[in-house]
């Protein structure tokens, strides 16, 4: 099982940085000299993640590198797929490209009302991703959006086929996963939830639509630290906001949890490394940490070496 970290992971930390791309860059050789198979990156309002990504890519060898997630409003699968064909081929094949919805609040906040079902523009929008990645060219008519390629859309030198992951909770975004991508990014799934929902519907779907077995890369959270208040009072802050939002209090219920912050693993190298198995047991093909940097900055460094010797270890 494959162990990531998402970045950034001190969003204040890159505010009072001079140069963001180099913070990040370095953090991935962070990363990459603890062990740790997989960074990351989200998708915000400041650097481009897929860029920033293709750029890491190019300077830490031997880590792979992917984006969890971006969003897919406001870009079009055709733009999308130029830029993850090119960190495909600027990785030498290590780029996963992690997409999804976002909140429908804060993306009608941010680009305005879409006049449209988001599920069902999600489908359009893998379904004419899918065909680019995979032949180069598009020609789509959809009910919320339209793709067509007037020239070759392939890049050479992006192989193997970029991988495709959908942030997904229930089950519609679940099924479009599995049906018209690689796999999904489960969001406030526990182990619980994922061995008894999540794994069978993605798995159920994917035999359904003569699909390989899907990848299934848990976001979950976690830190290695003694200050377990303080850093139990700032995932609470952290993640206070998703248990008003339908889809994730859903999979929270599901879990048994109310509060977010109870699925984060905030103590000793023990506890974390049992949330890792709790995890593998569910049947995670690998997971995505963040909030790693909810304790201290040495808390931080201790967390991504001890992810790095179990991912070794797995």
């Amino acid at each position: 099982m494959r162990i990531g970290v998402a970045l950034p992971t001190d969003h204040h930390q890159l505010s009072r940085e001079t140069n963001s791309v180099d913070t990040l860059i370095g953090q991935v050789r962070e990363l990459a000299d603890a062990g740790v198979s997989a960074a990351w990156f989200t998708q915000r309002f400041d650097h481009d993640a897929i860029t920033v990504a293709a750029l890491a890519a190019r300077e830490v060898p031997g880590i792979d590198i992917g984006t969890a997630v971006v969003p897919i409003y406001p870009r079009h699968p055709i733009a999308l797929s130029m830029q993850a064909q090119t960190a495909q081929a600027a990785s030498h094949g290590r780029f996963t490209l992690g997409v999804g919805l976002s909140v429908k609040s804060f993306v009608e906040q941010t680009y305005g009302p879409t006049p449209h079902p988001r599920v069902r523009h999600l489908r359009e929008h893998l379904e004419a991703l899918r065909s680019l990645l995979e032949t180069g060219v598009v020609d789509l008519q959809g009910d919320t959006l339209v793709a067509r390629t007037s020239l070759p859309a392939s890049v050479p030198g992006a192989r193997p086929r970029v991988p495709v992951l959908v942030a997904a909770a229930g089950e519609q975004t679940l099924r479009a996963a599995a049906e018209l991508a690689d796999g999904a990014l489960p969001i406030l799934s526990g182990p619980r939830t994922l061995a008894e929902y999540t794994v069978p519907t993605l798995t159920r779907y994917a035999a359904a639509a003569g699909r390989p077995a899907p990848r299934v890369a848990a976001i979950v959270s976690g830190v290695v630290t003694a200050d377990v208040a303080g850093a139990r009072a700032r995932a609470e802050e952290n993640m206070a906001y998703y248990a008003t939002l339908p889809a994730y209090r859903a999979a929270l219920d599901r879990e048994g949890v109310d509060n977010p912050a109870d699925l984060v693993a905030i103590g000793d190298e023990e506890l974390l490394a049992a949330q890792v198995a709790a995890y593998a047991e569910a049947g995670v093909t690998e997971l995505v940490y963040t909030q790693t940097a909810i304790g201290s900055p040495e808390d931080e460094r201790r967390t991504w070496k001890l992810l790095g010797e179990l991912a070794q270890r797995a």
